[in-house]
């Protein structure tokens, strides 16, 4: 787990009524754990005191005709053998045999927020250890599990499940869905029989299947109501279930995804689950964000260095694959003059790599290109005040290049048996269980590293994992944890380089690689209109420092489609921000709008990288209203998505100020054709006018007039 436990007891469960429950503890939660005849979580919602004795008969169930003569407990690890008949929380076999456990509570240690549960089956030969444990200052649950065989014999795991229930009245899932330039896109559906399911089979997180559920009662909002949030971490194939027995129980399971025979335990091995991270609130979608962006900011994020985030460059959509390290030169000195922060230069820069179907694997710099090497590039962008940054994709190879003439058996798959798998964005996989292709990518990426002064690495992921074998096994799960291993062992040797997820924007964001990487980048696509519902459900889990977000040229390269300035510099504020495009040639007052959102997002960086994040309903579904807040000010921005459903554009309210404050109202930044979409403005539009804060959270102001596809900014401040 994340953090040690502390003042912790061990005990063998007894029969006396105490000892039946678990009552752990965060800062405005409990979470009740019954332990007999099989541990179940049967209570988790806002604190109450557990200096009061449980009661069984608290929980005593009836039990129906026609069905087994006993209640069945949903437990933490549901078991078949017991009566349980959803889906299992462990499913294997010992060569046909030892494939219906039953176990039973053996040993428990728990303390004020967290507690280990072991399991055991004798007969079966295996042990289960439950993890369970609080943030006391974020209320998020962690829930992890581990198996160990026990036995004589090699034991092989089909399935190993994390379960949490939920209450009966949370009716309605949020789930994530997407594509390539086109994730996060959220669903909200009624959860009243059967359930739902998701699977990734991609090797990486995926743009198509986010491993992240809410559950929430129909009436719950982004304002009030109680929200269940579920975050799998994990980076590789994954199952997601939301689950409604016939009985009307529910509950959520996630687990990793394995392959036929991928993981076999020889006598005394273990295998472990990736982590479940949940939230439980009683104060709507915002609260429930809240806290995750709380917990990754103080236990998942790990800065190399305490600093601001800086601003970025990026040359992909400036240049793509013409490297010419004048241009590169005249790039940087035109975006110093911005106010960039950090230089990244993308794909190109290595040997033969003149597009995109050769060269990976080939991490040497091109003297083609660069025959005084990367040095001069380096020096003249660390003179100009910026650091520089590296575009690599250590994963992938192309089969027309030195090293994979030189290794063909270092490609992951089954080609050895006469198979052909389909390249993917004309590339295929290293498989990095290769003792000597890890080790030649870890001394690849390390001499980079030494050689250069890199301060940031883009680490890019492009192509799903297809048949992908090691000895001719299954490997994806492996594939994924020699992942972890190299990325660690090379932060290991260079501490204070930061490294950014990429993986063709949003194939590779979870919890577990943000513990070993610093930003994702969130999509490919920068067009603005679609990074707005991108951003949004990605903010569900994830605080604005981590996510990418760049303002591209005025046609997207993604969708052709153009957007002015303004609706881009917003929508791009409220992230990691960054530029994506060829400065050079570009208009005076273009390069004066760039320096004008650097500028904006510079002076309200503290806020946005720390403040709380929320959401706003509107009686439009076409505008968004979104901001972030602290005791201070309030960052607002209102985006017009589509065509506005009303002539009028309603009232905004904001239930996020305090209502014995005072605050100035400021137009920070607002669409050129205000002039053309309103006769008359509302008086606050006019000049900064002061409002009273229970005025603004009751009463509200009048939204403007909006074309589609514009945004306006505004902040409230303390007086």
């Amino acid at each position: 787990m994340s953090k040690p436990y502390s003042h912790a007891s061990t005990h063998t469960p007894s029969s006396s009524s105490e000892a039946r429950f678990l009552h752990l503890q965060s800062a405005n939660n409990s979470l009740i754990v019954q332990l007999d005849p099989v541990p179940a979580i049967v209570y988790w919602g806002s604190q109450f005191n557990r200096d009061h004795a449980l009661s069984q008969e608290m929980f005593d169930a009836p039990v129906g005709q026609a069905r087994l003569d006993s209640h069945i407990p949903l437990a933490l690890c549901p078991e078949q053998g017991r009566g349980d008949f959803g889906s299992p929380g462990i499913e294997g076999h010992r060569n046909g045999k030892d494939w219906g456990p039953v176990f039973q509570l053996t040993a428990v240690t728990d303390s004020l927020s967290s507690a280990t549960l072991t399991l055991s089956d004798p007969r079966a030969a295996l042990e289960i250890n439950i993890y369970l444990e609080l943030d006391e200052d974020t209320d998020v649950l962690m829930l992890k599990q581990q198996l160990i065989n026990i036995g004589c014999n090699n034991y092989t795991v089909n399935r190993f499940a994390l379960t949490l229930p939920f209450d009966e009245t949370f009716s309605d899932i949020i789930t994530f869905h997407g594509r390539w330039s086109h994730e996060f896109q959220t669903q909200r559906t009624p959860l009243e029989h059967s359930g739902f399911i998701q699977e990734n089979r991609r090797g990486r997180t995926s743009h198509e299947s986010f491993p992240g559920i809410i559950a929430l009662p129909p009436s719950s909002n982004d304002l009030t109501g109680d929200v269940l949030g579920m975050h799998f971490g994990w980076s590789g194939n994954h199952r997601l279930q939301a689950r409604v027995k016939s009985d009307g129980r529910r509950y959520l399971q996630a687990e990793a995804l394995l392959a036929p025979g991928e993981v076999v335990l020889a006598p005394c091995e273990s295998f472990e689950t990736p982590t479940m991270y949940a939230v439980f609130t009683s104060h709507g979608l915002n609260s429930m964000m809240q806290k995750f962006h709380q917990y990754v900011r103080s236990s998942v994020l790990h800065f190399p260095q305490s600093m601001v985030r800086p601003v970025h460059f990026n040359t992909w959509e400036g240049m793509y694959f013409d490297h010419q390290p004048q241009r590169i030169i005249d790039m940087a000195s035109a975006v110093a003059r911005l106010g960039v922060e950090r230089f990244i230069l993308d794909d190109g820069w290595f040997l033969n790599r003149d597009g995109e179907t050769r060269a990976l694997g080939d991490w040497r710099v091109d003297k083609r290109k660069y025959p005084d090497g990367l040095k001069p590039v380096v020096d003249h962008i660390n003179q100009l005040g910026m650091e520089f940054g590296l575009w690599v994709e250590p994963e992938m190879v192309s089969k027309d290049s030195i090293v994979f003439r030189e290794h063909p058996d270092w490609m992951l798959g089954l080609d050895t048996l006469g198979y052909t798998q389909p390249s993917g964005r004309y590339q295929y996989v290293l498989d990095l269980q290769n003792l000597d292709a890890y080790h030649y990518l870890l001394v690849s990426l390390d001499t980079l590293l030494t050689e250069h002064n890199i301060a940031y690495l883009k680490w890019d992921m492009n192509r799903e994992l297809v048949q992908a074998g090691h000895a001719l096994s299954a490997a994806y799960h492996g594939q994924t944890l020699a992942l972890y291993k190299l990325i660690d062992d090379l932060k290991a040797r260079h501490p204070y380089v930061e490294i950014e997820s990429c993986a063709s924007g949003g194939g590779r964001i979870d919890y577990e690689v943000l513990k070993r990487t610093h930003r994702f980048w969130t999509s490919d696509c920068n067009d603005a209109l679609e990074r707005q519902t991108i951003q949004h459900g990605m903010q569900y889990f994830f605080p604005p420092e981590v996510m990418g977000s760049h303002i591209g040229p005025r046609q997207s390269h993604t969708t052709r489609r153009c957007h002015d300035m303004s609706f881009r510099g917003i929508t791009a504020l409220f992230g990691h921000m960054g530029a994506e495009l060829d400065p050079v040639g570009l208009e005076d007052n273009e390069l004066r709008a760039f320096a004008r959102y650097i500028g904006l997002h510079k002076q309200y960086r503290p806020l946005l990288h720390h403040g709380n994040c929320f959401n706003l309903p509107s009686h439009d579904p076409n505008t968004r209203i979104h901001g972030v807040t602290d005791d201070t000010v309030t960052l607002l921005a209102v985006a017009q998505l589509a065509m506005p459903k009303y002539a009028q554009g309603g009232r905004l309210r904001l239930p996020v100020l305090c209502p014995d404050k005072r605050y100035r109202i400021d137009i920070l930044d607002a669409p050129s054709a205000f002039s053309s979409t309103m006769k008359h403005k509302p008086a606050w539009m006019v000049k900064p006018l002061t409002f009273q804060g229970d005025q603004l959270i009751r009463i509200g102001l009048s939204l403007p007039i909006m074309d589609p596809e514009s945004a306006m900014l505004l902040s409230f401040t303390l007086v």
